[in-house]
């Protein structure tokens, strides 16, 4: 959810592909249809979702920052 708007993708993966490469293909897929305003950066938990962040941020030219599990995100 972006901040500021607070606008939300819900992203679909099939079957079968929740493995963290499966996950980049269909988020990449998806920030490539965003207004250029709403992909400036992502921030992301400490899941294992994004463990190649790399990868996501070398196919999307978007660079991903992780949050600080000690500093929750104020409302």
């Amino acid at each position: 959810m972006e901040r500021s708007t607070r606008y939300l993708m819900l992203l679909h993966l099939p079957d079968g592909a929740h493995r963290a490469e499966h996950f980049h293909q269909v988020l990449a897929r998806t920030i490539h249809a965003l207004p250029a305003q709403l992909k400036r950066s992502l921030t992301w938990d400490q899941g294992i979702e994004m463990a190649g962040h790399g990868s996501f941020t070398t196919a999307t030219d978007m660079p991903v920052y992780f949050c600080d599990p000690a500093s929750p995100a104020s409302s």
